[in-house]
């Protein structure tokens, strides 16, 4: 327990000492330090696929962080020499920023490494590993044409990807890359619409791994059979995914229809429906998902039975639900 402890301070730390600093370099070398940290975390003698979702994680973050030093280097001579290579330079490092939130097409591997965790570092690989690279990119001015292709990109494939999926990490990690695409829009408008979409994106993600957690499940068919020993869980599942997805009047609609409105104001009207459109692919997996969990009765065992157990800190977690549904109920009422 205390190389966790020691290990989840620095992942912290790293993130921290990226997103404070005045030089590249020193962000590079936060970046480091958060990588260096959740490798010993990712280690597990329970999951067969741990040390290879390790490896594939360690090579692809070393990769983008090698390119992103050649970035800095190269722009610190060009400041020297006065080049004019600053627009293609950006570019670049865009693309290793991308490359390490897990953005697509640069997400390639984003789910093979969640198939390989657990879902305390599943959690961590959805939420806390994207604030460092997103709050980089706004450090400065994103290309608005090659961001738009990254989102439209994002949004596409995450939406076709995970039609064909029977793997809860697989899904979940496909959702976050379509909310990638919502959260680099919000950067283009404002740093805070893009806090509100993550904390709330944040919220809802803890509430669904902690249900997945406790309950032990992995894979669609024990989501079926678990969670007909409680119906409130059942509800609470639907509810989170439900949010997750964007549905008025759950809190998850909150942030997207701020963005919407901003991005309509900003006469960004062809990628707000695009957007929209290809959310609707995303929102029809979960569907499917919640449908299948309330209608589908399955007694006898097929994969793996687990104890109903009484955790409490599911039922706090599950309350946010509960408020943020009232709370966007009364704002969609009275706006």
């Amino acid at each position: 327990m205390y190389y966790k402890f020691i290990f989840s301070s620095a992942l912290i730390l790293g993130t921290l000492i990226s997103i404070s600093s005045y030089s590249w370099f020193s962000m590079w070398m936060g970046l480091e330090v958060n990588l260096l940290s959740i490798i010993p975390m990712m280690a597990s003698t329970k999951n067969m696929l741990s040390s290879e979702a390790t490896l594939k994680y360690f090579v692809t973050q070393t990769m983008a962080s090698t390119i992103l030093l050649f970035t800095v280097i190269m722009m610190s001579i060009q400041l020297m020499y006065n080049l004019n290579m600053n627009s293609y330079l950006t570019l670049i490092l865009n693309t290793t920023l991308f490359t390490k939130m897990g953005a697509a097409p640069f997400h390639f591997w984003f789910p093979e490494v969640m198939e390989g965790l657990s879902w305390i570092n599943s959690l961590i690989m959805l939420t806390w590993q994207k604030v460092a690279p997103m709050i980089l990119s706004m450090y400065f001015t994103l290309n608005l044409m090659y961001t738009s292709i990254i989102i439209i990109a994002s949004m596409m494939i995450s939406g076709i990807m995970g039609l064909n999926q029977t793997s809860l990490r697989k899904i979940m990690s496909y959702s976050s890359i379509n909310h990638i695409g919502w959260m680099l829009s919000s950067i283009l408008i404002t740093e805070t619409i893009w806090l509100y979409y993550f904390t709330i994106y944040l919220l809802i993600s803890i509430n669904i791994t902690m249900i997945l957690k406790t309950l032990n499940i992995f894979y669609l068919n024990q989501l079926f059979m678990s969670m007909n020993k409680s119906p409130l869980i059942k509800l609470m599942f639907t509810l989170n995914f439900m949010s997750l997805g964007g549905l008025p009047p759950f809190i998850g609609f909150l942030p997207k229809w701020l963005l919407i409105q901003s991005l309509v104001s900003k006469t960004l009207i062809s990628i707000s429906i695009t957007m929209t459109l290809m959310t609707l692919m995303t929102l029809y997996f979960y569907m499917r998902l919640t449908f299948s969990t309330i209608l589908l009765e399955m007694n006898e065992i097929l994969f793996y039975s687990h104890p109903m157990p009484n955790n409490t800190f599911v039922w706090i977690l599950n309350l946010t639900t509960i408020i943020g549904l009232a709370f966007s109920t009364l704002i969609f009422n009275f706006m």
